[in-house]
């Protein structure tokens, strides 16, 4: 999001204890820090580690697309149960006032003890930010025909398909909103979580969830990364900078004239969940692992290459003798043109396990794009048949539209498209 700051913006915050210390010790300070729990948290840029740290949020795009990655997420996915589009409305109202307040923190209202406290209390009697962002989008289904929503559907809105290796349960897809939650700790995702449920819990009820988790990005720097999946491999070398405004408007922003007006600002969101084959993966060759991703499963660099940085020249390898022309990151991202780029923010994710015994762990992935078509599906079509498909299995997620933000005060999230109808 580009925004400015003042020194009256959330972001600029008292200094703590910590934020000092931290300044005092150093990077080694910093590490010995980090293994009592005071976590450095970077992904495309660095987030303080500091739970009084805040992401603001008024913009023209909502917090949570470009925002840098923190350490945890959580996706949440709601029916709607407003009759009309003015109890529609007022659910949009009261939520943009929960997530407004989540976001920038603050002490809950004090109030009688004989009746059910403001808040949960899991944070302590103060709500500190912690760098959360909540992020709202919308389900094809929400523009049937009970809110009179269906012309002003965006155009490449529907329900998500099953590609040819999904195995989709049909309790973990879709829905009317889906709900974002990223921040440094997994409990700050939580406590949002069930304010939002105490508050609204006349109007939103739950779908499906899952958690999130990722290990900090210790590495500065576009086409660097030292966050790995749970096959192994780093993850994200490749992805957009969410830092280069020009191709966020190209790539990721919806744009005035190819959408319903509302849409301006907005983005489209997929969400996948892809279950990683863990115990088959961690029984194959090493070889034939870094053949099937493309890169070298230590340093990250492209086969034949020697820094993780280094962008393939495929022209020089129309073959595939040193990176296989099936290989994941070769149909992934050919590197002929932008069709398919999309900016990912993923994940990893651990549950439990199957009644054969094997782990339920892997890939909470999400991306947004200014074009469905031209962004995701273009991907994943190209990915159809991969060699990688015998080591992974999606079985949930969806496609939603993440909502333009909320540029000033005393607006709130889809008030265009409410006031469209």
């Amino acid at each position: 999001m580009s925004v400015s700051h003042s020194s009256n913006s959330p972001v600029f915050r008292r200094l703590s204890r910590r934020d000092v210390l931290l300044g005092m010790i150093g990077a080694g300070g910093a590490a010995a820090l980090a293994s009592l729990g005071y976590r450095s948290l970077t992904h495309s840029g660095e987030i303080p580690a500091t739970a009084e740290a805040s992401v603001p949020f008024f913009g023209l795009h909502q917090a949570g697309i470009t925002t840098p990655s923190p350490a945890s997420a959580l996706m949440v996915a709601f029916k709607v149960t407003p009759k009309t589009r003015a109890d529609l409305t007022h659910l949009f109202q009261r939520l943009t006032d929960r997530i407004e307040f989540l976001m920038a923190g603050g002490t809950p209202q004090a109030i009688d003890p004989k009746f059910p406290p403001a808040d949960s209390g899991i944070l302590g009697p103060r709500v500190y930010p912690d760098n959360l962002t909540i992020t709202v989008a919308l389900g094809a289904s929400l523009f049937d025909q009970r809110f009179g929503l269906a012309h002003l559907k965006p155009r490449h809105l529907a329900e998500m398909p099953s590609f040819p290796n999904d195995q989709l349960d049909p309790d973990l897809c879709h829905g009317d909103l889906m709900l974002q939650f990223c921040a440094n700790t997994a409990e700050t995702n939580l406590h949002a979580l069930r304010d939002i449920l105490k508050n609204l819990s006349d109007a939103l009820v739950l779908s499906w969830k899952i958690e999130g988790f990722q290990q900090p990005n210790t590495l500065k720097g576009e086409h660097q990364t030292s966050v790995r999946n749970l096959l192994g491999f780093k993850d994200g070398t490749a992805n957009l900078n969410p830092q280069d405004q020009k191709r966020m408007d190209q790539l990721v922003w919806v744009q005035a004239g190819s959408e319903p007006a509302w849409t301006t600002g907005g983005s489209y969101q997929v969400v996948r969940v892809v279950r990683n084959l863990v115990e088959r993966w961690d029984r194959t060759p090493l070889q034939e692992q870094e053949q099937i991703i493309g890169r070298k499963k230590d340093t990250g660099a492209v086969l034949g290459y020697h820094q993780e940085s280094d962008i393939p020249n495929y022209d020089r390898d129309r073959k595939g003798q040193q990176i296989p022309l099936d290989a994941h990151i070769r149909l992934a991202n050919p590197r002929k043109s932008d069709l398919g780029l999309i900016l990912r923010r993923g994940f990893n994710y651990s549950r439990s396990f199957d009644n054969a015994g094997q782990l339920d762990m892997g890939l909470l992935f999400v991306c947004f794009q200014s074009n469905l078509q031209t962004g995701f599906i273009t991907v994943q079509e190209r990915l159809n048949g991969e060699p990688l498909e015998e080591y992974i299995k999606p079985i949930g997620g969806g496609y939603f539209f993440a909502l333009p933000g909320v540029p000033a005060k005393g607006q709130y999230l889809g008030q265009a498209l409410l006031e469209a109808v």
